[in-house]
């Protein structure tokens, strides 16, 4: 071509040839990996893990770090991603082991202010102040470590990219290199991850794919409860949580999630109601409140926290239709308490439970839990795991519960709990309004 069709200049180009990235392997330079027996395979089990001391933490994980996994944490910003990754390493640290802190956003001396707010200091645990993966997988080369946490991700530059850092190909190329380093070093990697506007990891969605777990932080900052969810994890189930309480002095654990996220037992409320969700593993137990007002004819509205807004549209629609409940010119609000997210269908009783008690000004029963989903014809289905829901109920000493019919075995109440069985809604506030 002798015009350019930019600048419409005559014998302005000049051709250049592809050089390859520096540092990038050759594709003839290969390794060549030998087949070995599955029963030969070190295990990924209890034994071989790394306990990081952290209880919460560690039932999220499956039962600690497995050497050589990645895992990645998202949340948003202010939630304590950095204060939980520095009081894991320090934990670690304490063990004896050598741990990598990589600092991407701050120096290291906001790193110390911090460890030394929340008592994370360790003699073993190193900080380091470096975006290029040339550095860090380096220091990872060198100091061999247990642990190495990345934060944030979105920060690390490779220089065989050539784009800024956070960018797709960036995140893509930084972290591969990174995973390379620690898998052949037999080390964990944490990564800390920026999350978007409507709380998704930021970045491609192949970065989700590259690691063996994924971690949620959920919660609001203005809460003191915040709430670690595994969404994905190679090495154990998902959907299990992990409770924490922010407080001065950095994240606690919180040994009985019931008792923070549900009312007193006592003097019964309107408007309140309490329901046992499961969550992973655990049964927990949440109170549920709701407020019913009147409003302007045609501008209801309904506006909800911790629970699905179609979900108690639906909920509002059947009370409507099988309690000839008047919703459509009151205003509905539904929350749950300490901000946790109820997503399964077994909170449905407790919902409407809480919406119809607020609307008829009707407390529910003292020392009542309700668990059952319901139907859009207002039928109550059984639901799954209802053992350890009542057991936990029990626990904390409530006395009554009401549950589907169908599907309910009595003898697998707690000792003192009774249960009573409803086949639809009207039977079921029948049995828990108060009396």
């Amino acid at each position: 071509t002798g015009r350019c069709s930019a600048c419409q200049t005559w014998s302005s180009l000049v051709e250049e040839l592809p050089v390859a990235a520096a540092g990038r392997r050759a594709d003839t330079a290969r390794v060549v990996a030998e087949p070995a027996p599955l029963g030969e395979v070190a295990s990924a089990g209890p034994a071989g893990r790394l306990a990081s001391g952290i209880e919460e933490l560690d039932r999220v994980l499956g039962g600690g770090l497995v050497p050589g996994s990645a895992v990645l944490v998202g949340g948003d910003p202010g939630i304590g991603k950095s204060t939980l990754a520095l009081q894991l390493a320090a934990a670690i640290a304490a063990t004896g082991q050598p741990t990598l802190y990589v600092a991407g956003e701050e120096a290291p001396a906001q790193v110390r202010a911090r460890a030394e707010r929340i008592g994370a200091e360790a003699d073993r645990l190193m900080v380091l102040a470096a975006t290029d993966t040339g550095s860090v997988a380096a220091a990872m080369e060198r100091m061999r470590p247990a642990l190495t946490i990345i934060d944030s991700v979105q920060t690390l530059h490779s220089p065989r990219v050539d784009s800024a850092p956070g960018s797709v190909t960036q995140l893509r190329e930084a972290t591969a290199e990174i995973l390379v380093t620690a898998r052949e070093a037999d080390a964990a990697c944490l990564f800390i991850g920026h999350v978007t506007k409507d709380g998704s990891l930021a970045g491609p969605r192949v970065l989700e794919h590259m690691v063996d777990t994924v971690l949620y932080f959920e919660g609001d900052k203005d809460h003191v409860y915040r709430i670690l969810r595994a969404v994905k994890n190679r090495f154990g189930a998902t959907g299990e949580i992990g409770v924490f309480e922010m407080r001065a002095d950095g994240l606690a654990e919180v040994d009985n999630p019931s008792a923070a996220f549900m009312g007193s037992t006592g003097d019964a409320r309107a408007g309140s109601a309490v329901t046992a969700a499961m969550e992973g593993t655990r049964p927990m137990l949440v109170e549920v409140q709701s407020l019913v007002v009147a409003s302007n004819p045609g501008s209801a509205r309904r506006t909800t926290l911790g629970i699905e807004h179609g979900r108690v549209s639906m909920l509002a629609a059947v009370l409507e239709r099988h309690l000839g409940m008047g919703l459509r010119d009151h205003d509905l609000f539904v929350a749950t308490g300490g901000g946790v997210r109820i997503e399964e269908p077994a909170a449905d009783l407790a919902v409407m439970a809480a919406i119809a008690s607020s609307r008829f000004d009707l407390p529910v029963a003292s020392g009542t839990v309700l668990i059952g989903e319901a139907g859009l014809g207002g039928e109550l289905r059984a639901v799954s795991q209802l053992g350890p829901r009542l057991a936990e109920a029990a626990r904390l000493g409530f006395t009554r519960a009401v549950v589907p019919a169908a599907g309910h075995d009595r003898d697998q109440a707690g000792k003192g709990l009774e249960v009573v069985g409803a086949g639809d809604v009207a039977a079921a506030w029948e049995a828990v309004r108060s009396r």
